[in-house]
């Protein structure tokens, strides 16, 4: 199976027995929507809903960071994902959520694929949607490693003398400069030095699909990026650098994500912070 699949190959799959499909959606109190309630009032058959915050790890608190490997296995089991089923993950959310569904599981080394144009894409295209709970039976997941490719701060903070990895951040231009205050209590603006910028939202075609690889590999580029290096994608709280780091893995590239992003940056004092 492919990182990314199409609206027409799931439409084929649908009810294989090994077949697992996960609405991704995330979102935050400002757009005032419960992903929960949509995904009972709609989705794709067979689908069962992932809330990424209830599987984020409870003991920071940082937002939507990773959870433990035992967490993460526990979770996915209740909702029937065991060894060698076939993942694949969708959102309706603005910040392209199962990209993050994604990273974490590539980070405990598990295949998963993205639904391309997600979950628009296939509403637009007139296909079935389903109010039933699927009702999956327990199974068992056993992750093979546990938090590969993360960055935490200290990796950070040495990475501004060695500058080792590029550092993508995949914020708005008015986030990442300054001009737009940062939303959450406490954090600064800006980014960390040493940084580009390149917004999650040039990956995109309108039609809401990842661009084609040509495309992709241009905006990287646009940026600065160079993806024969290596490099680390951050955001405000490492949900839209795992989309960074994901279209660089449709390009052959393997990027890790700072877990703790803008959020744990920008509200220590002690680390510097640049704007322009």
């Amino acid at each position: 199976m492919d990182a990314l699949v199409t609206t027409d190959w799931l439409a084929a799959q649908l009810g294989d027995p090994d077949l697992r499909i996960l609405d991704c959606t995330y979102v935050d109190a400002a757009l005032a929507r419960d992903p929960a309630a949509e995904w009972r009032a709609g989705h794709i058959p067979g689908a069962c809903f992932l809330d990424l915050k209830a599987v984020s790890d409870p003991d920071t608190p940082l937002p939507t960071m990773l959870p433990s490997a035992a967490a993460f296995a526990g979770a996915m089991g209740v909702l029937g994902i065991g060894n060698g089923d076939r993942v694949v993950l969708y959102d309706d959310s603005p910040w392209r959520t199962a990209a993050r569904a994604w990273f974490t599981f590539r980070s405990f080394g598990l295949p998963a694929a993205i639904l391309d144009g997600g979950l628009a894409k296939w509403r637009a295209e007139g296909r079935p949607l389903t109010a039933d709970d699927p009702l999956p039976a327990p199974a068992t997941l056993t992750p093979p490693r546990e938090h590969v490719a993360v960055r935490d701060l200290a990796r950070m903070r040495a990475n501004l003398d060695s500058a080792a990895e590029q550092v993508v951040d995949a914020r708005s231009a008015a986030r990442f400069t300054g001009a737009e205050l940062d939303p959450r209590a406490g954090v600064a603006s800006g980014h960390i030095p040493g940084s580009v910028n390149l917004p999650y939202t040039r990956l995109f075609a309108p039609d809401g699909t990842y661009l084609p690889h040509a495309d992709l590999a241009a905006a990287f580029a646009d940026a600065g990026v160079a993806l024969d290096g290596p490099l680390v994608a951050t955001c405000g709280s490492g949900v839209t650098a795992s989309t960074i780091a994901f279209a660089a893995h449709l390009l052959g590239a393997e990027v890790p994500v700072y877990d703790g992003s803008w959020t744990e940056w920008g509200a220590d004092p002690s680390t510097p912070k640049a704007s322009r």
